[in-house]
């Protein structure tokens, strides 16, 4: 008995083709004093996803931090980067796409960008600065709520 096959390759596809930093930012206006005062960080973080088609099943998603670290009410630094990456996703539904890009994908970036923001950080003669995790599932969510919210008014 020969068994047709009806789905031609509908199998959902997921492969990470690139993962690159696209902007580096690192600013630590007032050393060297900073390095002579006690040091009683504050820490503000900002995060940012964005996503852009390259091309039918190519995306690219870029994952935004900035960290502001002051210290005696003074900017100690302040870091910024964009952590980017280039994903082939095919065969998936509009609302899972729109997940995986607001989501999943981040969620792979975030490592890479926690790692060289600890190495700039460093680098720049300040205590190594390592991100809590970030729960990027939740935050989709709520953003999905608030959009939800708002065209419902």
């Amino acid at each position: 008995m020969q068994q047709t096959n009806d789905q031609t390759n509908t199998n959902p596809q997921f492969e990470i083709q690139r993962i690159f930093v696209k902007d580096i930012s690192f600013e630590a206006p007032n050393t060297p004093h900073t390095f002579v005062e006690e040091w009683k960080p504050e820490v503000s973080l900002n995060l940012e996803t964005k996503s852009n088609r390259i091309q039918d099943n190519l995306h690219e998603v870029v994952l935004s931090i900035t960290a502001t670290v002051a210290t005696a009410k003074k900017n100690a630094f302040l870091i910024e980067v964009h952590q980017a990456g280039v994903f082939m996703i095919n065969g998936f539904p509009s609302d899972q796409l729109h997940q995986m890009l607001g989501s999943f994908c981040p969620n792979i970036l975030f490592p890479y960008a926690r790692e060289v923001i600890s190495d700039i950080v460093v680098r720049g003669g300040f205590p190594q600065l390592i991100l809590a995790p970030v729960n990027f599932d939740a935050l989709y969510t709520q953003h999905m709520e608030k959009q939800s919210e708002g065209t419902k008014q």
